[in-house]
């Protein structure tokens, strides 16, 4: 690890002067070391603890959706929050989707769904389904893509374009698309140009 007397540089700490006394030296090296162990720390913890699984290859979030706890809300034309009967805001619930690609042990590829809800302390899964039209196909996906790249939805609903092979040496891959309309309803198409 650390030898007294031995100074490197890392981009998390600062570089030692080259004319130091010995005091700010020892001072220098104690904080050299720190400086390791916490690294080493938070690689450790890295390690123990990834982020997302190694297994999963693509995430793509996008689209919006939003539904009120009462089904028979009506929009007050004032406001743009919408109401319940009895004239009271009524609580909507609002989020995106999420389409994750993970990569199953035999290569080929499985893709779930998720509705996502956002909210005051972060966003939080809803639902999350596997889209079983992938999975039968035996499919190797090669990328997922929205509709825009610019995050911004237009109307509820979800729109991207899956590529995938469903032999491995195919140098082109196919084109299929995954929509959910602005009442929920999923299709998944063979993109047909």
């Amino acid at each position: 690890m650390f030898q007294a007397g031995h100074f490197f540089t890392s981009p998390m700490c600062p570089r030692a002067a080259v004319g130091a006394t010995s005091a700010r030296r020892r001072g220098l090296a104690l904080a050299y070391a720190f400086c390791v162990l916490s690294i080493g720390a938070i690689g450790a913890r890295a390690e123990e603890s990834p982020l997302m699984p190694d297994n999963i290859i693509f995430v793509t979030s996008t689209g919006y959706w939003e539904e009120s706890a009462d089904p028979l809300e009506a929009t007050d034309k004032n406001t743009a929050a919408p109401t319940d009967i009895a004239g009271q805001a009524a609580s909507v619930q609002r989020g995106y989707y999420k389409l994750v690609a993970v990569r199953q042990p035999e290569g080929n590829t499985h893709i779930f769904l998720q509705q996502i809800a956002t909210g005051d302390a972060g966003p939080t899964v809803v639902s999350s389904a596997e889209l079983d039209e992938f999975s039968g196909m035996k499919a190797y996906v090669t990328d997922i893509r929205p509709e825009t790249s610019d995050g911004v939805a237009r109307q509820p609903g979800l729109f991207a374009t899956v590529y995938l092979k469903t032999d491995p040496k195919a140098l082109e891959p196919e084109t299929w698309t995954v929509l959910i309309d602005d009442i929920g309803d999923i299709k998944v198409e063979r993109e047909t140009n």
